[in-house]
């Protein structure tokens, strides 16, 4: 199980006691649910969400270690947050966490291509058992030179992503685009870069969030939030980079204006030099936190 970022600030923040109900909606293998369901028991549940299906499986064998038996997993998406509440009977809750983050499980062990690191299968997928979304290969190898390049720009923030782009149609003319290294390749090519971040960094980001709509389902999910919390119920989302985290302040700030609640942290908090020294993951987490009226 993976270190959980800014755990200790979340459950100061949270304050949770027995009898309070959290919902934690990207749960992963329990790293920020597992204390919080040991904070509100015997009394009181945790629904622990998770968009891939190994994930939830790995969440349920870390609950069996440790005996926990109050929490709810559930496999969905958090877009869906509303109607999985609804399906599990889950009563208003007193905080929801969003952890925006990709795990490092998804890089180590989930084999589907999530880093450049590994020459794997593009696959890219939170939810590999939902066959109506595309793969990265499949991707890859289909949209239009201008799609490329609209997304790899605008998702990763790539200054070559014109070059990028014209080289991914290049390649895929001479052959199907199947592996992380292909695109690897691909980039190196067309950027010629050797500098101490890898070249496909950007890129990488980029084609996973397009895979997985990451922008969309974020907003679905914060405002699927707002139906699901007690009056002075706590939203706390952790992003990992800029795009995540203008979408976010942006939506905390309209609805504070909207008089819906307020930014309970009105400057950003980031993970203090002892935590990023433990766990190098969390150097670029930001937490922001909201309390509905």
């Amino acid at each position: 199980m993976h270190d959980p970022v800014l755990l200790k600030t979340i459950l100061s923040n949270f304050s949770p006691s027995p009898g309070n109900n959290f919902i934690d909606c990207t749960a992963g293998e329990g790293g920020h649910t597992i204390p919080l369901a040991k904070a509100v028991a015997p009394n009181g549940k945790v629904l622990a969400i998770d968009a891939d299906s190994e994930q939830i499986a790995n969440l349920k064998s870390n609950l069996e270690k440790e005996k926990i038996e109050n929490v709810v997993s559930a496999h969905g998406n958090f877009k869906n947050l509303k109607q999985i509440t609804a399906e599990n009977s889950f009563p208003p809750a007193d905080g929801i966490l969003f952890d925006f983050g990709f795990s490092s499980w998804h890089i180590e062990n989930s084999g589907r291509g999530f880093s450049f690191q590994k020459n794997e299968i593009l696959d890219m997928r939170y939810d590999p058992t939902d066959k109506s979304i595309p793969t990265a290969a499949d991707y890859l190898n289909s949209a239009s030179a201008q799609d490329l390049e609209k997304i790899i720009l605008e998702f990763g923030e790539e200054r070559f992503a014109h070059n990028i782009a014209r080289e991914i149609l290049y390649a895929r003319r001479k052959k199907t685009i199947e592996t992380t290294q292909d695109l690897v390749n691909i980039v190196l090519e067309a950027t010629h870069s050797r500098g101490k971040i890898n070249p496909a960094t950007k890129t990488f980001q980029a084609l996973r969030m397009v895979v997985n709509n990451e922008l969309e389902i974020i907003k679905y999910g914060l405002f699927a939030a707002l139906d699901v919390l007690k009056p002075k119920g706590l939203i706390a989302t952790i992003t990992f980079h800029s795009l995540e985290d203008r979408l976010v302040k942006g939506i905390l700030k309209e609805w504070a204006k909207q008089n819906i609640g307020e930014v309970v942290n009105k400057k950003v908090i980031k993970p203090d030099y002892i935590e990023i020294k433990r766990n190098r993951r969390s150097r670029s987490a930001k937490l922001r936190i909201f309390r509905i009226l």
